[in-house]
């Protein structure tokens, strides 16, 4: 070309000192010019679409790596897996003691606190005295009792000699049946002064002493009603304490609940005697196996979830009261999931996508529908197959490529 523009300015100046006779050369020279320069262009515009097209692949969707850009890639492919997935649901709770294994100890009389035995988070065994009492109410009833048994048994006494005497015709039978009546009102009296002591929470022991020794003890113990441990403690020593108090909560925390609330939508999943982990925010790497022991036949109107209760094994005593919980419950098991790792899913411009190797040099995006995620896998609803090989590690680049390119992956 550069040739050429030589010839034709040489040309020119000829014509000049010629005359008329050689314009026609210097027209020539130009509209060769002109010719090579049309044909160049035309073979630049060639081979730009032949490089656009060495990109595309020629295929829709499909994108096509050089081996020099492929070299400076790290590509890494995985197939299609199908197989079984458990998909777990977790909610959170909370841990609580098993109700059912829970006393709050209190008395029925009031009464001056002489002595505390116990402390908050102390192990007692069942009867162990966790406090001492003084209440002079108690010292009045036991002494109505004792006048009731003194008075029965005077009343017992006349009767036994009227019967005696009325047998010898020495009084009168009118007599005797008096002496009977007295005897059983007496007898009504001494009972009712000692379903009056039991009211009060006095033991039977504590009645066959009074009947021994006849001297009144108003003490009123406080006793551990099972073996358990001490969570609560609400009494000082010298207080004078009322019948409506709680003193003590004794709590057997061999096994605890652990409450928590599952979300309408999960409903479906959960079902009594199951099987479940669950993981304490304190032991953030163990795992304590338990089973649901009550779900809730009413929904919370305002938070929309389900109440569900957890029985689970505590024989170390590593989980306590009030500690924050989470309950893990595994979905029934899909036996025929399609799954790919998480690395291998790009947002694309409609939704998630995927590439698929197709070749040594060509990937294909494709759209897929996704499923639930299990660590790092998750279900492929619509979009591939099982065994294609879709790429984990590389697919962000591919991505790049593909944007810059405006490729649009394939349905």
């Amino acid at each position: 070309m550069l040739q050429s523009m030589v010839i034709g300015a040489g040309a020119g100046r000829a014509c000049a000192n010629r005359g008329r006779a050689c314009r026609g050369l210097y027209s020539f020279g130009l509209i060769l010019l002109l010719s090579v320069g049309f044909v160049a262009c035309e073979k630049t515009s060639d081979q730009a679409v032949e490089v656009k097209a060495t990109v595309t692949g020629g295929l829709p969707g499909v994108l096509h790596l050089t081996a020099e850009e492929l070299a400076r890639t790290v590509i890494v492919v995985s197939p299609v897996a199908r197989g079984q997935l458990r998909v777990p649901r977790e909610f959170t709770a909370t841990v609580q003691s098993n109700e059912n294994e829970l006393a709050e100890v209190t008395t029925l009389i009031r009464g001056r606190v002489v002595k505390v035995y116990v402390d908050v988070g102390q192990d007692v065994k069942k009867d162990t005295l966790l406090a001492l009492l003084h209440s002079t109410d108690l010292g009045v009833t036991e002494g109505a009792y004792l006048k009731a048994a003194a008075k029965l048994h005077e009343a017992e006494l006349a009767y036994e000699r009227a019967k005696d005497l009325h047998e010898h015709k020495a009084v009168s039978l009118a007599e005797l049946q008096r002496r009977e009546a007295e005897m059983k009102t007496a007898r009504a009296e001494a009972r009712e002064t000692q379903n009056r002591l039991e009211l009060l929470g006095v033991p039977r022991q504590e009645v066959e002493r009074l009947d021994r020794n006849h001297t009144i003890k108003a003490d009123v113990p406080l006793r551990a009603p099972f073996d358990g441990r001490v969570i609560m403690r609400n009494i000082t020593r010298g207080e004078v304490v009322e019948t409506n108090q709680k003193f003590f909560t004794v709590a057997d925390l061999s096994d605890v609940w652990v409450v928590g609330n599952v979300p309408e939508k999960d409903v479906q999943f959960i079902r009594k005697d199951q099987k479940v982990d669950v993981i304490v925010s304190a032991y953030p790497h163990a795992i304590f196996p338990g089973t649901i022991t009550y779900i809730s036949d009413v929904l919370d109107p305002a938070t929309r979830t389900m109440r569900l209760r957890v029985t689970v094994p505590n024989p170390d005593h590593m989980l306590k009261p009030e500690m924050f919980a989470m309950v893990r419950v595994y979905a029934a098991p899909n036996p025929d999931a399609l799954t790919i790792p998480l690395a291998a899913v790009q947002n694309g411009p409609n939704g998630k996508m995927a590439f698929v190797r197709r070749g040594a040099n060509d990937f294909e995006a494709r759209a897929v529908k996704l499923g639930l995620e299990r660590g790092e896998l998750v279900t492929v609803l619509e979009g591939v197959s099982e065994g294609e090989p879709v790429v984990t590690r590389g697919s962000f680049m591919l991505k790049s490529e593909m944007e810059r390119h405006k490729i649009e992956p394939a349905p």
